[in-house]
Order: structure tokens, then sequence, then C-alpha cells
């Protein structure tokens, strides 16, 4: 069925590549070492020595094969000739523009090249340009949205257009558990990315106050106020906090830029000043005024309940997946 077999993997699970820094080798390893593909996030500048260390740090953690995601939005291209050179299983990319010869030479390393679409239209050039999977993310989907549909309306569409092509599709947006997991296998998928839920794991780099967040609250709200200046263009979804509800109705025009500094955060090895309204999310290293800082969260979050090991968010949406379709959809 749908959990086995996709790109290689044990199990069609994919742990999104969490930024700017929450999907470390600890989490990656974790879900690789549990059967699923765990990806790691790239710096959104070129640090390609970094990016190497950060590589090999993972690969200490576990024999079986992971991912590194790229927003294309962000400086990349050294940190991609990394990502080729370490041979890495799969290169993941989104926001942006990706050539047929990019793919061409990431399969000449032994790479798989998996991008992220939010329309009909993204899905259409992924698959001219040769790719070995693509993620299909909905407007449920938490962090930065790339497109406007709605999962259950975008998946079968790009189903269709894939058709007996040998393209495994992954469903992205708002899944968090086994019945998500199911309702995207019936939409036509061959596996499931999730973000929300593996930020609210054991083994994320997320700020425990930003974990404890996703397990308390459960209302979520698609907006642009954090990170205009350094991320112009790009919606995200996040949780509806005291501070993101007294700040929403904010002018178009203003932007981090002209916020005070609430806070400080090492992230991939940098000391950086966070301002109010900015796009980056708590991780464990980060201090000051945490509860003002931007949540990145799915729909699906009303749905967690426990902070877990990865290995057990895996395990339980394999089980609880067989379990549905054994129990509850074996007559039809």
């Amino acid at each position: 069925m749908g959990w086995r077999g996709m790109l290689g993997f044990e199990y069609g699970i994919v742990q999104a590549p969490l930024g700017p820094d929450i999907s470390g080798p600890e989490l990656v390893a974790a879900v690789a070492n549990a059967g699923g593909l765990g990806l790691l996030r790239a710096p959104d500048w070129e640090a390609p020595d970094y990016l190497s260390d950060l590589i090999r740090k993972t690969r200490s953690l576990t024999e079986r094969p992971f991912g590194v995601g790229v927003v294309l939005a962000f400086p990349h291209n050294e940190n991609i000739k990394t990502i080729l050179s370490e041979k890495v299983a799969v290169l993941q990319v989104s926001w942006g523009e990706y050539s047929e010869e990019l793919v061409l030479e990431a399969h000449s390393a032994g790479v798989k090249v998996v991008p992220q679409v939010g329309s009909f239209d993204e899905a259409r050039k992924a698959i001219n340009a040769g790719v070995d999977a693509i993620i299909v993310q909905g407007r449920e989907a938490g962090g930065h949205v790339i497109g406007q549909d709605g999962l259950i309306s975008l998946l079968p569409m790009v189903v269709d257009l894939i058709g007996d092509r040998d393209i495994p599709i992954i469903a992205a947006g708002g899944i968090v558990d086994a019945r998500g997991y199911v309702a995207a296998l019936s939409l036509g998928a061959q596996g499931i990315c999730l973000g929300t839920r593996f930020v609210a794991s054991e083994e994320s780099y997320a700020h425990p106050e930003y974990k404890r967040k996703l397990v308390e609250m459960d209302k979520t709200e698609y907006t642009d106020v954090f990170g205009r200046a350094r991320w112009p263009g790009a919606p995200h979804r996040v949780l509806q906090t005291p501070f993101f509800s007294n700040w929403k109705n904010i002018p178009a025009h203003e932007n981090e830029v002209n916020q005070p500094i609430i806070g400080r955060s090492t992230i991939h090895g940098i000391e950086k000043k966070i301002h109010r309204l900015a796009g980056t999310v708590p991780n464990v290293t980060t201090t000051g005024d945490i509860d003002s800082m931007v949540m990145f969260a799915g729909e699906g979050v009303g749905l967690i309940r426990e902070i877990l090991p990865a290995g057990e968010v895996v395990k339980q949406l394999v089980e609880g997946a067989q379990l549905l379709l054994h129990t509850k959809f074996s007559g039809l």
C-alpha cells in the first residue's frame, strides 16, 4: 500500500525541512531510523562548510538515507553543490525556479530531487523538469504557504496530471495523524509530509514554549505580518497567539525593520537579533520575549495532544493508517 516503497524509503512519511534550524540532525536521524524521510533545512545563506558538517553529524546518528531542504528564494548555489557532493539521498526544493539541468546534475550525483509545489502549474513544471517526486502543499499548511488551493482539491488534480508516470506524490498541509494519512492516500498520494507534528517532537530544535503552545492551542491564521522585509510575498500560517491577535491588522507598509529587538537566537551557528514581527521562530537557544515571536503551525495543530519522540510519531502514523484501512475500509 501507500505507506511502503516510496523513493526507496521504508515508509511514506516525510518530515518537512523546518526552518530556520528546527529540523536538525537529531530530528532528521530519528525520523530516518524509524523508516521515514527526514529533511535537514539548509541555511538561508551560503554556508557550504557548515552544511557539510551538518550532513556529517546527521550521518553519525543514522546509517539510513535522509535529505536536505533548500529555499530557493535565498542564496543557495554553493549549498546545493555541497548537497550533491555529499551525495545526500534527497534534495528538496521550494520557493523558486530550478532547471532540468539541475535535476540532471543531481541525478548524476545519485541525488533525488523533490520539489514542493502549491499549484497545478507548478506541478506541471516539476514533471517537465524530470523530478523524482512532488510534495503537494495545501493552504492548510503551517509556516510559509506557497499556494492558495486547499489540499483536498489540489491533490487529486495533481494526481490526475501525473497519470501513470512513476512520480510519487506526497501530500502536505494540515496532516498530523493516521486519519489524515489515510485521507491523503485515498486522494491518490503515496506519502505525506508533516511539519507541525514534528516541530512538536522531543528531538525538534524548537523552543520548549513553542512546543507547549502547539499542544495547548488549536487556532491558526493565514497572514503576512511576519518577516515582510526579509521575505516579501511569502504568506504564512501561524498560531493565533495573544501577540498575533493584537498585531495582525498592522498596516501593509509596516515590517520588522523598524521594530525593536525582542530577543536573540543562535541560528546555524550564528547569533541573530530577533526584531518584533520577524519571521523567525524561537529555537532552544532563543532568549527574550518568546511569547511575542512568530510560531508557525498548520490547521491540524488542534489534533496534537502531546510531545512525542519522532520515531513514535512515525510508528503511530503507520500503524494507525494500517489499522484504519483494515478495520474501517476493508469492506468497501
